[in-house]
C-alpha cells in the first residue's frame, strides 16, 4: 500500500522533499479527524473521520481489486459501486467477505495479489533497484508511510527506532490503527494487513519490515529495516479474539481462530 505513494512521487529521492515541502505533502494528503481533540477516540471509541477524495480513491481502487476475491454480499441484489461509492466501512465489509472460507495463507495471498495489481509491470525490480536494504531506505520509507498510510491506518509519525545496535528514524508509530478499529477483528489486523505488508516489502521489494501492532491499545509499530519474525515466533499469532466487539469472535478459543485454520 505505501508503494502506491511511491508510485505517485515516481520514487523521488529523499533531498527533493524539503521539509516544507513534507509538511505540506502531509496536510494534502491527511485524512481529517473528526473529533473534537484532533487526535483518535479512547479505546472502546470508535474515531471519526472526514475523508475526502484522496481516500475515497483508496479505498475504492483497493475495495473493487478485493470485491473479485469476495464471497458475494448476503443482499441478493447489489449494485455495482463505482470507485467514489465505497466509504471506510464498506471496504473494511469487503475485506471480512475475502475472508470467508479462505484459510490464513489464502487470505494473505489474496492481499498480495491485489497489491500487486495495483502497481505496474516490473515495480518491485525497479524498487529494489532504488531502494537496497540500506538505513537511507528505511528512513525515507518511513517518510513516505506517514502521508501515504494515512487513509488506512489514520495518523502516525516517524520515530526513532535501534536497528541490528543502529538508531535510526526508520520507525512509524501508528497512534489507533483505522483498520482494526473499524474491524474489530485480530484475524483480520494479521492475515489482511500485517503479513501481507510484512511480506511484500521483506520478499517482492526487498526492504525488510516488521509490524507490531498493540492489541491493548491498537497502535502499531512499523519498523522498516527489521526483519519480521517467523508467524510462530510472532506474539501476534497467539492472540486472543477481541470477544466484545468482533462479529466473528470465538470466545471458547484462547487464540483467534483465523490465525489457527
Amino acid at each position: 500500500m505505501v508503494a502506491l505513494g511511491l508510485q505517485s512521487t515516481h520514487l523521488a529521492a529523499p533531498q527533493q522533499f524539503p521539509i516544507g515541502r513534507q509538511r505540506g505533502l502531509r496536510n494534502v494528503l491527511r485524512c481529517g479527524i473528526a473529533e473534537p481533540s484532533g487526535e483518535p477516540a479512547p479505546l472502546g471509541q470508535k474515531t471519526k473521520y472526514n475523508d475526502g477524495l484522496f481516500e475515497k480513491a483508496f479505498m475504492g481502487l483497493f475495495a473493487r481489486k478485493m470485491e473479485k476475491f469476495a464471497a458475494a454480499p448476503k443482499a441478493e441484489t447489489v449494485p455495482k459501486k463505482g470507485v467514489f461509492d465505497y466509504d471506510y466501512e464498506s471496504f473494511v465489509e469487503v475485506s471480512k467477505r475475502v475472508m470467508q472460507g479462505r484459510s490464513r495463507l489464502q487470505q494473505q495471498h489474496v492481499v498480495r495479489q491485489v497489491l500487486l495489481s495495483m502497481l505496474p509491470p516490473g515495480a518491485p525490480a525497479q524498487f529494489r533497484k532504488l531502494f537496497p536494504p540500506t538505513q537511507w531506505a528505511a528512513e525515507f520509507n518511513a517518510v513516505l508511510t506517514v502521508p501515504f498510510f494515512n487513509w488506512l491506518v489514520g495518523p502516525s509519525e516517524v520515530v526513532e527506532v535501534e536497528v541490528n545496535g543502529v538508531k535510526q528514524k526508520s520507525g512509524v508509530h501508528i497512534k489507533k490503527c483505522r483498520y482494526l478499529e473499524n474491524s474489530g477483528c485480530v484475524g483480520m489486523c494479521v492475515n489482511m494487513c500485517k503479513i501481507p505488508t510484512q511480506d511484500f516489502f521483506t520478499n517482492e521489494f526487498g526492504l525488510p519490515l516488521t509490524m507490531t501492532p498493540n492489541f491493548e491499545d491498537m497502535s502499531c509499530e512499523m519498523v522498516y529495516g527489521q526483519a519480521p519474525p517467523a508467524f510462530e515466533d510472532d506474539p501476534a499469532s497467539k492472540q486472543p479474539c477481541f470477544a466484545e466487539i468482533c462479529s466473528m469472535a470465538n470466545s471458547n478459543s484462547s487464540v483467534c481462530p483465523k490465525l489457527q485454520a
